[in-house]
């Protein structure tokens, strides 16, 4: 096909296309002649037939004029050419080309009348514009005249007014956009003075009056620096709104507010101030510890800055930690403060607000919107407080956690927990929180503190009693624990705006919150000095006396009674009953009794030691840190009565135990009662209680260390509890109890159980404290505590004291003597025996040492009472021993024993005031009972079981004969052996 058009281009040949387009318009538009007409016409065709063959033709010849008929037709050709195939295919190409040239041809003729009347149509309109235009000249001539004859000067006149008035305008325009163009130095002005509602007033205004010349090019590009001022105000509005999160100022808050409210943001304020409140407190904290971290670390290293606070916190040292403490709280009490403040000025403005409605009920819609932008504001601010305070307990949980507080010293740990107790109070009173998490976490550091300190406390506690001389603490005769600075707590009538720190309660605090008293300035958490000189009474007495004067009228009361009270006038007073015999009491009695309690004029002096007033001071502590943070209370009381037992113990291992010998006859003369406890009684004696005698063993069990050495083969909780054991003490070699001229020790044992009995009566008097803190949970153990420890503090006197009586009188000499002495008599004697006279003589020499010991420490009364008492008892046993070691005795030799007895009695009531007169029926009971009969015998044994089975039996045998005969003897003894049998 290419070589077939390539041929034609070179014979000059083109397509008929090619033909139709070099034509022009003329040509190619040009109308057939009626010549060609008439030959078309002439030619004979069938419209039928002319029509098929147009309807042949293929519908590409008619789709667009860019069809190129000669490439088609020559792209159809077939591979192999025929002419007599071309040849037809020709004709029927002509034919086809007639049918169309036909049709044409006689569309023309159709509408040819129609083209010559528009032709004529058009010379007519030809004609006429001619002749418009010939008029339009002239009219324009004319116009011209009258132009410079008279409209210009007038018009021109009217032209250049108008032209004034315009330019008049634009002038006034230009100044306002001058204007508008040199606000923004004014509105830095307002900026730098902190003026936001005027900068946003003027702000807002000059938009409204550019949006007026917005026609003008340059105000476009003005109202746009105006919208980036106005977004420039807000970013400085905003950091204005963060200050007040450190600082509130009345002022500037009320300046931010008005701005907000002119923007129509105060929501948004809202949200805003929220957000910077709970920034300024991570920002606060974390810029606090951090100086102090870099501080104690030098700044040699600037790696801290990129620590998490909670990596930070752990970088403190003991050092800086309680400043750092206390910084951090002041700074966060100032962000709580400015919140608090901020919720008052809210509230104050409302009241205002709610004013100004109430007198003027115009612009409902206004008010209405002012109202709902009041309440979202309320809320979100009560709502805040929650969430600020606990973003406040987070930060200060993660510093108290950050450090082990478990080797502070006690000081500095009370601090701690004085700052925290005052931080959780300020919780409260800002938003009404119990500060759980605070609480929480200040008491796993107290938990973990206190049982470090404890323990250190039991091994400073066991140190001073093994080093303890048991000598006599001067104090005065005014002393009280209340004194003690570790007790001024409880001496202030503390409020809930006083925190437990040294700070005295008064009228105004009382009735003021925290935030109440420093809302105008001040800081709760201001660190104090803490001048103890000034706090703390002098409770030590100078040389034993208070005053010269009360040292020159040290022997000068003797002779008056009127400050004895009325019970002590009585001969005596029965412990029981409390009743007193009707009967009279001399002068010299109440001096002797007066004389046996006392000592250097400190009659009302407590006996106590340095021990016992570092064990109070210890209480005072523990009370302190059980008062500041209530939730440990009970592990506090806990080990509050540790103290107490230990001390209990140690004074029972020191002195109530017998570690010398005692006679065997003293004891066989002793109580016949038997005990199963061994290690807390004296055996025989039933002198411990067997509420003194359970006390002792519980502590022995949960609190002393009897193991020597640990047990490497023990299993860990057996090495955990003894972690919390203490060794049990040893007394110091310096204290000896086995001399007699100083009574085997009756002053160190003087001052040792009196001293227990004045701590047992703090802890009496400290109870209505304790029992108020104390979980009611726990409640029973501090009722156990008091009825069956505390209480039993008193009775520790009897096994204590009863050495001293066992071994002050010879008791063993007075058997021997009574031994020698025949019974068997067959005529009344009038004169009582020896023995009678070295036992009065022992009593006299008693009542001299014990004189001799008053001298250097105070007897009271109760103990020389109990003294006398084992005495007399003990020797009153040791008299029905001696009478029961009889062989033979007669009626005579009974009468005798009663006259020794009366004897004996009759001199010993002018050495004591002791009434009734201790076992004194024991003695002539069993004197009396060598008279009875078979029958009333065998009764008596039955009911008189104090008597020993030696004793009864050796009774039954000395009346044989007389007036018992053997089968009657045989009889009783059998009684006897029947009452024995079962304590065996």
């Amino acid at each position: 096909m290419q070589k077939i058009k390539s041929l034609m281009t070179r014979q000059g040949l083109r397509s008929p296309q090619e033909s139709v387009n070099d034509l022009s318009p003329v040509e190619s538009f040009r109308i057939p002649t009626k010549e060609e007409f008439r030959e078309l016409h002439e030619e004979p065709t069938d419209p039928q037939a002319q029509q098929e063959i147009i309807n042949s033709i293929e519908e590409v010849y008619f789709s667009n004029d860019s069809f190129d008929i000669v490439k088609y037709e020559l792209e159809r050709l077939p591979p192999v050419l025929s002419l007599q195939e071309l040849e037809e295919y020709r004709d029927k190409l002509k034919q086809q080309q007639a049918a169309v040239s036909k049709k044409v041809a006689d569309l023309i003729l159709e509408k040819q009348p129609a083209y010559v009347e528009e032709l004529e149509r058009v010379t007519s309109l030809q004609t006429g514009l001619q002749l418009a235009a010939v008029i339009c000249t002239n009219g324009r001539r004319h116009l011209n005249i009258a132009k410079e004859g008279f409209t210009q000067t007038s018009l021109g006149l009217l032209a250049n007014q108008r032209k004034r008035q315009l330019l008049i305008g634009l002038l006034k325009s230009l100044r306002t956009i001058k204007t508008l163009q040199r606000t923004d130095v004014r509105l830095s002005e307002m900026l730098e003075e902190e003026d936001y509602p005027g900068a946003i007033q003027l702000c807002l205004e000059c938009q409204k009056a550019a949006s007026t010349f917005k026609h003008y090019s340059c105000i476009s590009e003005l109202n746009s620096k105006l919208q980036d001022t106005l977004e420039q105000i807000e970013e400085q509005l905003d950091v204005a709104l963060s200050k007040i999160c450190k600082n509130f100022d009345i002022n500037h808050y009320t300046k931010v507010q008005q701005a907000y409210r002119l923007l129509g943001k105060t929501q948004t304020a809202m949200d805003q101030l929220h957000m910077h409140f709970t920034q300024a407190i991570h920002n606060t904290v974390f810029q606090v510890v951090l100086g102090y971290v870099e501080l104690c670390a030098g700044n040699t290293d600037t790696k801290f800055q990129k620590l998490q606070y909670k990596d930070l916190c752990t970088h403190i040292t003991s050092d800086s930690y309680i400043p750092c403490l206390a910084d951090l709280c002041k700074a966060l009490w100032e962000v709580m403060l400015s919140y608090y403040r901020t919720m008052q000025w809210h509230e104050n403005h409302d009241q205002d607000e709610a004013a100004v409605v109430s007198s003027d009920g115009n612009n409902v819609m206004g008010t209405e919107e002012n109202s709902f932008d009041r309440n979202y504001v309320k809320k979100k601010l009560e709502h805040g407080l929650s969430r600020i305070w606990q973003d406040v307990q987070l930060k200060v949980k993660t510093y108290l956690l950050g450090t082990d507080l478990s080797n502070f010293k006690y000081d500095d740990f009370i601090f701690v927990l004085d700052v925290i107790s005052r931080l959780m109070q300020v919780g409260e009173e800002f938003c009404g929180s119990k500060s759980e998490v605070l609480q929480e976490s200040i008491r796993k550091q107290s938990v973990n503190y206190f049982k470090t300190y404890h323990r250190t406390r039991l091994e400073e506690l066991r140190m001073f009693l093994e080093n303890e001389t048991w000598e006599l603490c001067p104090v005065k005769s005014s002393f009280n624990i209340l004194q003690l600075h570790e007790f001024k707590f409880m001496e202030q009538s503390r409020s809930p705006s006083v925190s437990p720190s040294k700070q005295p309660a008064s009228a105004i605090s009382a009735t003021l919150t925290l935030f109440e008293q420093y809302c105008n300035g001040g800081n709760p958490f201001e660190i104090q000095a803490d001048n103890k000189d000034d706090e703390t009474e002098d409770v030590l007495a100078s040389n034993g006396y208070e005053s010269d004067e009360q040292e020159k009228g040290a022997y000068q009361e003797y002779d008056s009674d009127s400050d004895v009270p009325e019970e002590l006038k009585r001969d005596y007073v029965d412990e029981q009953t409390g009743d007193a015999p009707i009967k009279s009491v001399s002068r010299e009695t109440l001096r002797s009794r007066k004389r046996s309690d006392y000592n250097l004029n400190k009659v009302n002096a407590p006996i106590l030691t340095n021990t016992t007033l570092n064990v109070i001071r210890l209480v005072g502590k523990y009370m302190q840190m059980m008062n500041i943070l209530k939730p440990i209370a009970f592990d506090v009381i806990h080990f509050m009565s540790q103290l107490f037992d230990y001390y209990l113990y140690a004074v029972y291992m020191f002195f109530g135990r017998n570690d010398t010998s005692i006679p065997t006859s003293l004891l066989c003369a002793s109580n016949r009662e038997q005990h199963s406890d061994r290690q807390f009684e004296l055996t025989g004696l039933g002198l411990s209680s067997s509420r003194l005698r359970t006390t002792l063993n519980r502590i022995q069990e949960s609190l002393i260390d009897l193991e020597v050495s640990a047990d490497p083969s023990g299993t860990l909780t057996a090495a955990e509890e003894r972690k919390e054991k203490v060794p049990s003490p040893h007394l110091s070699h310096l204290v000896v109890l086995t001399s007699g001229n100083s009574l085997y020790g009756l002053a160190e044992r003087v001052v040792a159980t009196e001293s227990l009995v004045f701590l047992a009566e703090q802890f009496e008097f400290l109870q209505p404290h304790l029992d108020a803190v104390m979980p009611a949970a726990k409640k029973p153990f501090l009722q156990q505590f008091y009825s069956q420890t505390v209480s039993t503090a008193s009775e520790l006197r009897k096994p204590v004291y009863w050495i001293v009586a066992a071994k002050a009188i010879d008791y063993e000499q007075m058997l021997l003597l009574m031994a020698n002495v025949k019974w068997d008599v067959k005529e009344i004697m009038s004169q009582h025996n020896v023995y009678v006279d070295a036992l009065l003589k022992e009593f006299e020499e008693f009542n001299r040492r014990l004189n001799e010991v008053s001298k250097r420490v105070r007897i009271p009364l109760p103990v020389s009472n109990i003294l006398w008492e084992h005495c007399i008892r003990l020797a009153n046993r040791t008299l029905v021993e001696g009478y029961a070691n009889v062989k033979k005795c007669s009626n005579e030799g009974r009468a005798l024993m009663q006259l020794d007895f009366q004897q004996f009695l009759m001199k010993l009531e002018k050495l004591t005031d002791i009434r009734p007169i201790p076992d004194k029926e024991f003695v002539e009971t069993y004197i009396k009972a060598y008279y009875l009969t078979e029958n009333d015998m065998e009764r008596w044994i039955k009911e008189h079981r104090e008597y020993s089975t030696k004793q009864l039996t050796n009774l039954v045998n000395v009346c044989l004969g007389s007036h018992i005969n053997k089968k009657a003897r045989q009889k009783l003894l059998a009684a006897i052996d029947d009452i024995d049998r079962p304590k065996r």
